[in-house]
This record gives structure tokens, sequence and C-alpha cells, in this order.
């Protein structure tokens, strides 16, 4: 007598720290991709084969051939074509049982605000601080989870916020408008699999969020691929943030 197959899940369903609650709790949540580059091709991927039961991908951008070192669900044939579109079809074919949204377009505060509160948690690997303060923002209005990331060069941080922002920091506690002038990767490089990893540690910090499984908040956890060594550091709250001080 054979076997019956088992499940995609399977590993999920044997851990005991998710077991069938978690990956229940996975398959019934939605999460917010925003930016789908190097870092969210790594999150997406790995939220769309773990179960995750919808996906909003948000990216007005297209592909171009500086991408393709780094944003691994792009090929050479996919250069002028939108990244949210094309990230869909492909985590879609890798995963048919969940359902995906590609946001394709730049979302003013009224419309992120909205996808914002459709979902469980929210994932910011976007490349500027503008972004990054306005899905803040609207993290801490709807009381969501917010795991951010950024890489450049051979160094990569992420964090993640809330969904208590009462007593803990958000992310214009780490950062404001002054950090504006940091460098980017356009200018100063990236090492192609930086992004990825730090896109990967995303989705389990995700993915942990989803099932229960508990997690420090407000820790800025940095990697240095130089040396391979991680550190991590305390976000004070600010008193005087205006985003979460009376949240």
């Amino acid at each position: 007598m054979t076997s019956a197959p088992l499940h995609r899940d399977a590993r999920h369903l044997a851990l005991a720290q998710v077991g069938e609650q978690g990956q229940s709790r996975i398959a019934a949540a939605t999460a917010l991709v925003v930016g789908v580059g190097g870092i969210g091709c790594a999150s997406a991927a790995y939220l769309a084969s773990s179960g995750v039961g919808h996906l909003l991908l948000c990216d007005f951008d297209t592909v171009d051939a500086t991408n393709l070192g780094r944003q691994v669900l792009f090929g050479p044939g996919d250069i002028g074509k939108p990244k949210a579109t094309l990230a869909a079809a492909r985590l879609l074919k890798q995963n048919p049982e969940i359902s995906i949204t590609a946001i394709a377009e730049r979302l003013d505060d009224k419309a992120l605000a909205k996808a914002v509160d459709q979902t469980d948690v929210v994932l910011d690997g976007t490349d500027n601080f503008a972004t990054r303060f306005q899905v803040s923002d609207a993290c801490v209005t709807a009381g969501r989870c917010l795991v951010s990331g950024s890489a450049i060069r051979l160094e990569g941080q992420l964090a993640v916020f809330g969904p208590d922002y009462t007593n803990s920091p958000c992310y214009r506690c780490l950062y404001t408008e002054a950090d504006e002038s940091l460098s980017n990767c356009a200018g100063n490089g990236v090492l192609a699999p930086v992004p990825g990893l730090i896109g990967t540690m995303m989705a389990v910090e995700a993915l942990k969020f989803l099932a229960g499984i508990d997690s420090p908040r407000g820790v800025l956890r940095l990697y240095e691929g130089g040396s391979g060594e991680f550190r991590a550091v305390t976000i004070p709250k600010r008193a005087d943030c205006a985003a979460c001080r009376q949240a």
C-alpha cells in the first residue's frame, strides 16, 4: 500500500512552532509587499511558496537591465515590463493555491492606507525614504506590523515594527527626513545576493508574525557582508516622534 502524498506545507506542519494552527493562520493572511526589487522578489517568493493566502505586490516601476543581477523573478525578456504584474504571474505558477493582486502604480496616501488596512503584515523593501516614511505612517495609523529592510554595497539591515506602537518605536523613530541624503545602491552599488538575504530574512519575520511566533520588536539587525557578521541595535522610541507618540 502506497502512502498518501505529502502536501507542500508538510514541513511547516511538522514544526512545533507552526503546526496546523500556525499554517492555517498563514493561509488566511494577507501580506503587502511594497517594492518588488531585489529585496521584494526574495520576500514575495518565500511568502508565496509558504502559502500566505493573499499577496499584494506593489511596484510602479518596470524592469531594466541593471535589475537582472539581483531581482531573481525577472529575465532579459522582461525588460520594459511592469515588475508587479510579472512577479504576480511568476509566483502564481510557483503556488497556484494562493491569490495575488498586482498593484503596478504609485499609491498616494489614501490608496496606500486602504491597501495597508486590508493586510495583516506589510513588508517594505523600497529604496527611498519618502516611500518608507509613507508606508510606516500608514502602518502606525492602521496598527499593522511592518517589516522593513534595505541593502547597499555589502551591507543590509532589517527591523520589525508594531503592530502595537503605543510602547514600541516606529520607522520614524529610527530615521528622520534629515537622513534622506544617505547613500543609495544606484550610486554605490550592491552585491547581488545581499538584497536577497535581507528579503529572505524579512519573509522569516513576516511568517513568524503570522504564525504567532514571538519575535523582538524595535531591534535593528545589521549585516556586514565583508566580515559576514550580524549585530543587533535596540531602537528607542522617540518621545518627540510625530508619527507614533500618540499611537
